[in-house]
């Protein structure tokens, strides 16, 4: 369980469950309740990881809310955030089997279910946002949706942004590749991100994120690699030294909809779902965007260590490794060309 300690005036301390604090501030689900309303003809959840003030929980009651008033109060989307309703592996199952209609889970993760849409998370391919959009709002995001689709997943939206993701220690400076050789580092469920650092040389340690927090303060692990803005939102800092800007991994984020659930709803409310998370989609792509800049110097303020590493030796590491040629192997020559056609030719 993870721990957040609170000193008093009095010297003494109170060790309380950091759980219990973000399970405090999203006791109830975050919808607006209005006035008198009749009820509603579907009533759907919405399930994230996410802390309550992170983007994607702003910008997804933005879009229920908005859905709730266009439809007339026929479709009421609940909001559940920071893993209320389980672990994002757990979410996974749960909107497979409808026990929630939405979920909204990054592509580092999907991965596990539908190894095709890995691609994205290829490590040092993307460089910038104008690389990471070109690629998916263009052929290579309409491929990903359809490898995510014939495991009976629906896709809600485009992508949103989780960010470029960068590694955090507890002292260890990392600048170059030989600084995580041999490193505890914690990842995700996620085998793209377990072979990226096996390549490195790191020794990659899978452990579901509401299980991070803990993990970081008992050095379970060494470290961490997240973006910026769920290092911030989680209190990472409190637990971490330094964060390295390595931007090894382009996440996305996917809002993924149980089919049956979907297709349950009228053609003109489906549309309406679409149209609102495709909008907060854009919205909160340009959060994270601004985050990502603002947050490097709140970050440092609070006491994590900015470091500028070597990008360039980690990309030709990753070549020297035959790994770029293993991903061409596994995802094939027409899914590599998609990648390719964004970011320039890799390995």
């Amino acid at each position: 369980m993870t721990e957040t300690t609170v000193n008093d005036s009095k010297t003494s301390s109170l060790r309380i469950s950091r759980r219990q604090v973000l399970g405090a501030a999203a006791a109830l689900p975050l919808f607006s309740i209005g006035g008198k309303a009749r009820a509603a003809e579907f009533t759907y959840k919405l399930a994230t990881g996410q802390d309550p003030t992170h983007p994607v929980n702003k910008r997804a009651q933005e879009a229920i809310d908005r859905i709730r008033t266009a439809t007339n109060g026929r479709l009421e989307i609940r909001l559940f955030p920071a893993n209320q309703l389980g672990s994002d592996t757990d979410l996974l199952s749960q909107v497979r089997s409808g026990g929630v209609e939405f979920f909204n889970q990054a592509n580092v993760v999907l991965s596990t279910l539908v190894p095709a849409v890995g691609i994205v998370n290829t490590g040092f391919a993307f460089s910038d946002y104008d690389q990471v959009w070109k690629a998916m709002d263009g052929p290579l995001g309409n491929h990903v949706r359809a490898q995510i689709e014939k495991v009976g997943l629906l896709t809600m939206s485009k992508p949103w942004d989780n960010g470029f993701r960068n590694i955090t220690t507890g002292g260890k400076v990392v600048k170059v590749p030989d600084d995580v050789r041999g490193m505890k580092l914690r990842v995700p469920a996620a085998p793209m991100l377990s072979s990226l650092f096996t390549a490195l040389g790191a020794s990659p340690t899978p452990i579901n994120f509401n299980e991070l927090y803990s993990a970081l303060q008992t050095k379970l692990v060494e470290g961490e690699e997240n973006a910026l803005p769920i290092i911030s939102s989680a209190r990472l800092f409190e637990v971490q030294k330094t964060c390295s800007l390595t931007n090894h991994v382009w996440d996305a984020y996917w809002i993924l909809g149980n089919r049956k659930a979907v297709e349950r709803l009228p053609k003109d409310i489906q549309d309406v779902v679409r149209r609102e998370f495709d909008r907060a989609a854009t919205d909160e792509r340009a959060d994270i965007h601004a985050l990502s800049q603002s947050l490097k110097a709140d970050l440092g303020a609070k006491g994590l260590q900015i470091v500028e590493p070597d990008k360039k030796a980690f990309k030709d590491a990753l070549a020297k490794a035959n790994f770029y040629k293993d991903l061409r192997s596994k995802f094939g020559d027409d899914a590599w060309k998609l990648l390719q056609d964004a970011v320039g030719a890799l390995g």
